[in-house]
């Protein structure tokens, strides 16, 4: 009963006390705050979710991204990785070498033919933890990240593989963006399921650019130090792979003192990872590290004239792939003693013309940068068998300009021209003796000449008629022109494609005089028609083209073909011989001591402005120019005879010595003795004897006349007025 009592009243005072006003208020209050909080949980939780997906969004949006790359990596092929192009070797046809073309300029080793000490510090500088990670160093990313962001240093965190792949494919090398690197990071993958870490570290380090043209450890090792890398030293090696990140900044050759900080700081960090001791350390740093002069560097480029028509052959006769893949051992024509010589001739003789009063041009010896001013020249030396380029050269130094003047340059020809026109009008009928005017042209007698057109010759002298053979020994040019005019136009355009030298089907009578531009090496080889009885040998300088292994896959077949008629050829041949003759305008060959036979023509343009001589002997046919690279007069008097013919004789006397003797020109065609009219070219007649112009000579069969003159045959006969019927006057001597 009491207990009831007591419950009852407790419920009472519950009821009351909740009841009270106050009591009322804090239990409305503490229902809002609960409702509150629960309303506030909710807040919260919506940027949360929103993160979360976010997050979840981003990271299948990844998803896509790599698989996406990972798709564009597998485009890529790997085996680029080890296909790594080693230069291809020319050798002479001594077999002496000559230089090396395409490729990169590296010799590729194995890793175990590399010093421990080269391997232990590139690890160090470049990539701490390539054992460890699989083509991505995430501790390293990290790493990168703070110290761009916080320390404020640049840092890249690029892993060997992902260099690797960038080193290897020549289109990630040309960009720096983001595109690249998530290539870089998916190939990076590929490589190193691919192969072993062992492998990705012997293609990185002959893949290495250190610098000065040279790529991989073996050929830095060499170039910079004059050993194998197996034989690197601990500073040595710290050294190379200290200038990695900046090989020309950092370059011993160059920086030494840069070179030196880079290698101390390599070794710092290897003392602090725990590579080498202290003692190690202090040792390498002390020593001093020897580098060799930068001229013992072997940098790979085309250091002479004859490497330039070399790689351009080169390209001619393989496919770009097949030349660039490297690797390959080139024979060529090209005797290195020849080619040694004729620069040698070139520089010597030039040299002596900027020595003349008068000259007003720079000259070589003064030239201290920029395209060169100076006097140039050009030198083509050809076998005449086969065409074979035995020296070729393009100016006088390729370290001022690599511009080829004996292959790429175009320039009139002048009088070089005339044994082409003489050649046609033999074909067409015209003998040696044949009596050419040799006055002053008159108006209407040439057709297509146009008016204003009055060339002269070099002396200012009329000599009136001479032999046709004495306008081109003389090199007159009145004579020339009429000689053409007896041949046409058209035939000496035709003659002279034939022989490859390009004319224009509108040419006009001034192709008779060598107003024509032509390269050297194109009107060397024309002249092989001469010694050749009308086979031209087209100019090539290799022979045969061997692969790595040594078998030979190339070889350049017989180019020779008949391109003018063989027994004009052998008349013009005969004839040129005189030009090396007294009274012929080559003939300060043999005041320069050069006495075999041979035969050639000087050319000489207007002004001065270009000199050329081109002459063979039964070996060998050489052409030389001589003039500046923008036409200007190169000094008063300077004809071919006396600025190219000098070259020239030297380059002969090389040939003597180095084994390419000359023997006797003897035309290759059968030859016959006739009495024959210089005013009609015919067989003579009593009259013709009787009239004074026949005259006996000997001429390819061939060649020989169908027809007896008719000027002279028993019966009175008046002779053109333009060649009248009388001796031709004494000629005196008057040299070119």
């Amino acid at each position: 009963m009491l207990k009831s009592r007591r419950e009852a009243t407790r419920k009472v005072r519950r009821k009351t006390h909740a009841d009270r006003p106050a009591n009322r208020a804090a239990k409305a209050a503490g229902g809002w705050a609960r409702e509150s909080g629960r309303r506030r949980g909710r807040w919260w939780r919506i940027p949360l979710k929103f993160g979360v997906a976010v997050a979840a969004i981003g990271f299948v949006g990844l998803g896509f991204v790599l698989l996406g790359y990972g798709v564009l990596a597998r485009g890529y092929d790997l085996s680029e990785l080890g296909r790594m192009p080693a230069r291809s070797t020319v050798y002479d046809r001594n077999g002496e070498v000559i230089g090396k073309l395409h490729g990169s300029n590296r010799i590729v080793v194995p890793r175990s033919e590399v010093s421990r000490h080269f391997v232990d510090a590139l690890l160090v500088r470049e990539d701490g933890r390539f054992y460890d990670h699989k083509g991505i160093d995430p501790v390293g990313v990290l790493r990168a990240i703070y110290r761009n962001l916080v320390e404020n240093r640049s840092e890249g965190a690029s892993t060997i593989t992902m260099q690797l792949a960038r080193n290897s494919f020549d289109e990630l090398m040309e960009q720096k963006t983001l595109h690249r690197k998530l290539v870089e990071v998916m190939l990076a993958r590929r490589i190193e399921k691919t192969y072993t870490k062992d492998q990705i570290l012997e293609f990185y380090m002959n893949r290495i650019f250190f610098g000065s043209g040279m790529y991989g450890v073996e050929l830095a090792s060499r170039s910079y130090f004059g050993k194998p890398a197996r034989d690197l030293t601990l500073g040595e090696s710290a050294m190379l792979a200290g200038i990695i990140r900046g090989p020309n900044r950092f370059s011993p050759f160059r920086h030494y003192e840069a070179a030196v900080a880079e290698r101390d700081a390599v070794l710092a960090r290897m003392l602090a990872e725990g590579v080498i001791d202290k003692g190690q350390h202090d040792r390498a740093r002390s020593t001093r590290v020897n580098v060799l002069p930068q001229g013992r560097v072997d940098r790979g480029r085309e250091d002479s004239y004859a490497l330039a028509a070399v790689r351009r052959d080169l390209d001619r006769a393989l496919s770009t792939s097949d030349a660039e893949d490297g690797g390959l051992e080139i024979h060529t024509h090209i005797d290195l003693r020849l080619q040694r010589a004729a620069e040698a001739a070139l520089e010597r003789r030039l040299a002596s013309v900027e020595r003349r009063p008068g000259y007003a041009h720079p000259t070589h010896a003064a030239h201290r940068g920029g395209d060169p001013a100076y006097l140039q020249g050009a030198i083509v030396l050809l076998d005449n068998d086969t065409g074979g380029t035995l020296a070729v050269v393009g100016g006088r130094d390729i370290e001022h300009s690599q511009f080829n003047r004996a292959t790429s340059a175009r320039r009139p020809v002048g009088s070089a021209f005339k044994p082409f026109v003489y050649t046609a009008a033999f074909a067409a009928g015209m003998m040696p003796g044949t009596l050419i005017d040799d006055g002053p042209l008159r108006r209407g007698e040439i057709a297509g000449a146009g008016t204003g057109w009055d060339p002269k010759n070099a002396d200012g002298r009329w000599l009136g008629p001479q032999p046709a053979d004495v306008g081109l020994i003389r090199s007159r040019n009145t004579m020339a022109v009429r000689v053409g005019h007896r041949a046409g136009i058209a035939r000496v355009g035709e003659l002279a494609r034939g022989v490859g030298i390009e004319v224009g089907e509108d040419a006009g009578p001034q192709l008779f005089l060598g107003n024509h531009d032509c390269d050297l090496e194109t009107l060397t080889s024309a002249y092989t028609v001469f010694p050749n009885s009308g086979s031209r040998v087209p100019a090539f300088t290799i022979s045969h083209i061997a692969d790595a292994r040594g078998e030979v896959f190339y070889r350049a077949a017989a180019q020779a073909y008949p391109a003018a008629p063989a027994g004009a050829c052998a008349m013009t041949s005969e004839i040129m011989q005189g030009v090396l003759a007294p009274g012929g305008t080559g003939a300060r060959a043999r005041a320069l001591g050069f006495g075999k036979p041979a035969a050639g023509k000087t050319g000489t343009t207007d002004g001065f402005k270009d000199a050329w001589f081109v002459g063979f002997t039964d070996r060998v046919t050489c052409g030389v120019w001589v003039g500046l690279d923008r036409p200007q007069t190169i000094i008063a008097g300077a004809y071919g005879s006396s600025v190219a013919l000098p070259v020239w004789t030297d380059v002969m006397h090389s040939c003597e010595r180095y084994g390419y003797p000359a023997g006797t020109l003897r035309p290759a065609v059968p030859m016959t003795n006739v009495t024959l009219c210089r005013t009609s070219g015919n067989f003579a007649e009593p009259g013709c004897r009787r009239a004074g112009t026949a005259y006996r000579a000997g001429v390819p069969y061939e060649m020989a006349p169908g027809s007896r003159c008719v000027h002279h045959g028993g019966h009175t006969a008046s002779t053109p007025r333009a060649l009248p019927a009388k001796r031709p006057r004494t000629l005196k001597r008057i040299p070119r």
